[in-house]
């Protein structure tokens, strides 16, 4: 195996890892939930009443947060606590600015305006 084949090897994976953040970045409550622990480790009883869900659907958004490395878990007592990792993922959360996030919109009324279907 040379060089170029291994550094491919590992730019795939890396690639398919981003995708997984991607993935866990991309549903609302667990943007909610990221931005609820900005502020510091909260307990999993003060992220369900914040979040309005039941505990069992929480804990699955916490778990796919916690597959990606985003947040960490830790017991106290018979507590578990979570917290981020590291406050860049907030950043990258963030990357996306209301201006960006306005020019995109505009563009998808654009693109259904012109009838585009994937044209």
């Amino acid at each position: 195996m040379d060089n170029v084949e291994i550094m491919t090897q590992q730019t795939a994976a890396q690639l398919r890892f981003k995708a997984q953040i991607f993935h866990a970045l991309s549903d609302s409550n667990r943007l909610e939930i990221l931005e609820f622990l900005r502020d510091g480790e909260k307990c999993v009883c003060e992220i369900v009443p914040r979040l309005s869900l039941i505990q069992p659907v929480v804990s699955r958004h916490l778990k796919i947060l916690k597959d990606v490395g985003a947040i960490r878990c830790r017991k106290d007592g018979t507590k578990r606590m979570y917290s981020l990792v590291d406050p860049r993922v907030n950043e990258a959360v963030d990357a996306l600015t209301p201006d960006l996030v306005v020019i995109l919109q505009k563009e998808v009324v654009r693109q259904i305006s012109c009838g585009s279907s994937g044209e």
